[in-house]
């Protein structure tokens, strides 16, 4: 599909969990993201992930030089995984309420 896109030519790029599968696809252009299966995008809740990722793959567009060619995204399954946990906490804490009276 994304080289049927990019003969259009519309750039295309792909976020990837599975690295050796990317590297035999050889896609357009990669971000490898070193994440669980199916996490392309991190953790629920991680919005400041998200965007990184997001705009991580719309630079990588404009950036990379050869057909094939995959950038390594530097954060860790662990670190993201960590992150989405504090998040989710924070949204299940009891909201403060006003004083009665």
């Amino acid at each position: 599909m994304q080289r049927a896109v990019e003969r259009r030519g519309i750039p295309t790029v792909s976020p990837s969990v599975a690295r050796d599968v990317t590297e035999h696809a050889r896609p357009p252009r990669a971000v490898f993201l070193p994440f669980m299966m199916g996490h392309h995008f991190g953790v629920p809740f991680h919005r400041e992930l998200q965007r990184r990722i997001i705009l991580e793959c719309l630079g990588f567009v404009a950036e990379a030089r050869e057909s094939g060619e995959i950038r390594d995204l530097p954060i860790t399954w662990a670190e993201a995984r960590k992150e989405g946990v504090a998040m989710e906490r924070s949204l299940r804490s009891p909201v403060p309420r006003a004083p009665e009276g």
